[in-house]
């Protein structure tokens, strides 16, 4: 299989996917429903997860109003939408709450479909049926922040759930027949690349319907901002990054979409690493690298899990 079968981009891309679905671009509207987080309310932890700001790392997202009349300027050919709800933890409030937010956002001109980011531990039987429901009638998924499989590291930046937390509600998405997208961070404190590549087989073994990437970011008014600012300890380089991410998506089966291969933070809040300021840098890197060796997703024959059946 040639290396243009992602459009020359060497990996399935969700821009273009989302295109074939829907025969026009579709771009998502970072939405902000007014949530807050299990893991700062005390319900089973409190300060979040310390890389975390205050804002749910959703520092661009708005109302749909707003965030239209942003995509409209910056993708004047962009006609159809996924409401996709960014701030905090999007499923951490009652069923009827849920409804409301979802609904309105369904009936905005143009709104094709659906996503919420969450935790694990914040899909009980009751939001489970909702998500059902939803995704019966429109397009629909739902992403969870895994960031890394290490329970070790995940203790250390308080992400307040084990592993196996993830793995069971990632059994019953999929048992419900709901899309799903894991979210990994690279780069966090103590893990290498070995640990690195463990997460996306990890990830990639619960065959999501997409995977997202990004380096850490160390931000201002964080824990682990304050950490590394009062002692500082060695970050991934740009050319670590680019080739930890070139590897992993040579493992990836290639029906498992790519959301994200880099990250945005705000560039006052921004301490380090000071290379990811400039995204298309990073994004150029990584197709130049895909170039000289050659490959493309799934190249490695989808060596961290069997392809999905259920696309």
């Amino acid at each position: 299989m040639s290396e243009n079968i992602f459009e020359s981009l060497h990996y399935n891309a969700i821009a273009p996917w989302l295109k074939n679905r829907f025969s026009q671009r579709v771009v998502k509207l970072s939405l902000d429903g007014g949530f807050t987080c299990p893991n700062r309310d005390g319900r089973c932890g409190t300060g979040g997860c310390s890389f975390c700001p205050e804002d749910g790392s959703g520092a661009f997202a708005g109302s749909v109003p707003d965030q239209m009349e942003l995509l409209r300027r910056k993708w004047p050919d962009a006609g159809l939408y996924i409401a996709y709800f960014q701030n905090h933890t999007n499923t951490y409030a009652p069923v009827p709450r849920l409804r409301e937010l979802w609904d309105e956002a369904l009936a905005a001109p143009g709104v094709v479909g659906l996503a919420a980011a969450t935790r694990p531990d914040c899909l009980g039987e009751d939001v489970l049926d909702l998500i059902s429901e939803y995704s019966k009638k429109t397009f629909l998924w739902i992403e969870l922040g895994l960031q890394t499989s290490s329970d070790a590291t995940a203790r250390a930046f308080n992400r307040g759930y084990d592993s196996e937390v993830f793995e069971a509600a990632m059994d019953e998405l999929s048992r419900r027949g709901i899309r799903t997208v894991v979210h990994l961070i690279l780069g966090l404190p103590g893990e290498d690349r070995a640990a690195m590549l463990e997460s996306a087989r990890f990830a990639a073994s619960k065959r999501p319907f997409g995977i997202k990437l990004h380096m850490l970011h160390l931000m201002k008014n964080t824990r682990m901002g304050r950490e590394y600012e009062a002692s500082p300890w060695p970050l991934m380089t740009q050319k670590e990054y680019v080739d930890t991410v070139v590897d992993i998506l040579e493992r990836l089966p290639q029906d498992i979409t790519i959301h994200r291969l880099t990250g945005d933070a705000p560039q006052s809040e921004l301490i380090a690493p000071q290379w990811s300021r400039n995204k298309h840098a990073v994004l150029n890197a990584i197709q130049r690298e895909f170039k000289a060796r050659g490959s493309f997703q799934g190249m490695k024959g989808g060596a961290f899990a069997p392809p999905r059946t259920d696309q």
